[in-house]
């Protein structure tokens, strides 16, 4: 039996927290393992539990009692590296979304959301992707505005690096893009941490959303629907 994702939830409204345990309850994949009022709580529980049980991800509030949510991510990085965060919030403010992007949240959902959107989101960060909130995508892509010429993208990223960087763009994992590329996921990897090296960004949807910021990307990206 493959092994469910486990969840754990930072939330500090009981009723909501009961809302994600039961839509979690329901997925067949998924495992709401703890859940917690205060991000000073959850770190406590992650520093004093052994790695089998600890979170593959971290449904986290930003409006916190004590930490914040914003406060609390380079925390619960440090604390736990291999779990992946999720923003779920009411806050759809300009500067809490680029914020937690560049921190290192591996998603971004907005309260609203539906529990469809939000399980593949899970889904889709669990096999190495990123996610994004609908409406918190079109705020990145309609307010980065600085530019790099192209002789300047040319010059930072390789071709086939760059071929990547749009892989991820269209919402394509490592496995994914190593297929269709015709290389090794190794390869894929190697490339991958040296586009985020170059753009001194940590995960996926950090590095689209400075693509954009620079113009190294033009359009729109599938990887925030």
């Amino acid at each position: 039996m493959t092994q469910k994702i486990r969840i754990m939830l930072v939330e500090d409204h009981p009723e909501y927290r009961e809302i994600v345990e039961l839509a979690l309850g329901r997925e067949p994949d998924m495992e709401l393992t703890s859940q917690f009022g205060t991000a000073e709580r959850a770190l406590r529980n992650l520093l004093d539990h052994d790695a089998p049980n600890q979170p593959d991800i971290i449904l986290l509030d930003l409006n916190l009692p004590g930490i914040s949510g914003l406060e609390a991510i380079p925390h619960f990085t440090a604390t736990l590296p291999g779990a992946k965060i999720i923003i779920l919030t009411q806050s759809d403010r300009e500067a809490d979304i680029l914020q937690a992007v560049m921190l290192g949240a591996s998603g971004y959902f907005l309260k609203s959301t539906t529990v469809k959107q939000l399980t593949e989101g899970i889904r889709i960060v669990m096999g190495g992707g990123a996610s994004l909130d609908a409406k918190v995508a079109k705020f990145v892509l309609n307010t980065l505005k600085t530019k790099l010429t192209q002789r300047d993208i040319q010059l930072l990223l390789t071709e086939r690096e760059m071929e990547i960087l749009s892989q991820l763009a269209a919402g394509q994992v490592k496995k994914e893009i190593a297929e269709r590329l015709g290389i090794s996921i190794n390869t894929v990897v190697t490339h991958v941490s040296h586009i985020y090296e170059k753009l001194n960004v940590k995960n996926a949807p950090a590095a689209i959303a400075k693509a954009f910021q620079m113009g190294i990307l033009p359009g729109h990206s599938n990887i925030f629907l």
